[in-house]
């Protein structure tokens, strides 16, 4: 049976993530296992890392853990990831966020600060904006879908609709240097990258697990995906 892995490694809100992506993969015969054990994650069929906190502190986690290796090589072996919140900023090269961290370096950018001129942190609900291309893909998957990651894009946002509503807690946010990997965009002041999405890597900045409906249906959309529904 394949399984989801969530990471835990003293950062995230686990309870509430765990309980919804249980909800999410119902009839797909899915299991889900919260572990920090690296044997755990190397044999799981998709890994979800989610977090709540301060970004240099993730990366000491998982290091004393030892699982960023072990992070790494599922993802090689093209395994489906998803990073929520601070697990989506930690894909990243570097951050910013009480001086200067090496990410994981997997997706290649930087997770900077807002501006002074706008309330941090960002909280509540606001929009997603998907991006044109995945617009045109969704519409007329025939005419634009041009391989198997694509659809997969797509496949995320099966059901979700653009400027769709979901619920962000964030004082930083990520900036990828291939604009090729944004999905989606939000605004707060600045437009930001809110979604992102590479080969078997998909991370968003804000919580599935405190959006609802919508979320649930990230999640669900997850499930299938990793169970090859879509």
């Amino acid at each position: 049976m394949k399984f989801i892995a969530v990471v835990d490694y003293n950062m995230g809100n686990l309870h509430s993530v765990s309980k919804a992506l249980e909800l999410a993969s119902r009839g797909l015969g899915i299991k889900l296992l919260v572990s920090r054990d690296r044997e755990d994650i190397l044999r799981s069929s998709a890994i979800v890392l989610p977090g709540v906190g301060a970004f240099g502190k993730g990366i000491e986690n998982l290091k004393r853990l030892n699982l960023i290796d072990a992070l790494k090589e599922r993802i090689r072996a093209g395994v489906p990831f998803l990073g929520i919140c601070l697990g989506l900023q930690l894909l990243f090269t570097e951050s910013e966020e009480h001086g200067k961290f090496k990410g994981l370096d997997i997706i290649k950018g930087r997770v900077v600060k807002f501006p002074e001129t706008v309330k941090i942190p960002h909280m509540g609900w606001n929009q997603i904006q998907i991006k044109d291309k995945i617009l045109n893909i969704k519409n007329d998957p025939e005419k634009f879908a041009e391989s198997l990651e694509e659809k997969s894009k797509i496949g995320l946002f099966d059901g979700i609709s653009d400027n769709s509503y979901f619920y962000f807690v964030h004082s930083y946010y990520v900036e990828p240097e291939d604009e090729g990997c944004i999905m989606a965009i939000s605004d707060y002041g600045l437009e930001f990258t809110s979604v992102i999405g590479k080969d078997n890597i998909y991370g968003m900045q804000f919580h599935p697990e405190k959006s609802v409906g919508l979320g649930i249906k990230i999640f669900s959309n997850f499930a299938k995906i990793v169970s090859g529904r879509l």
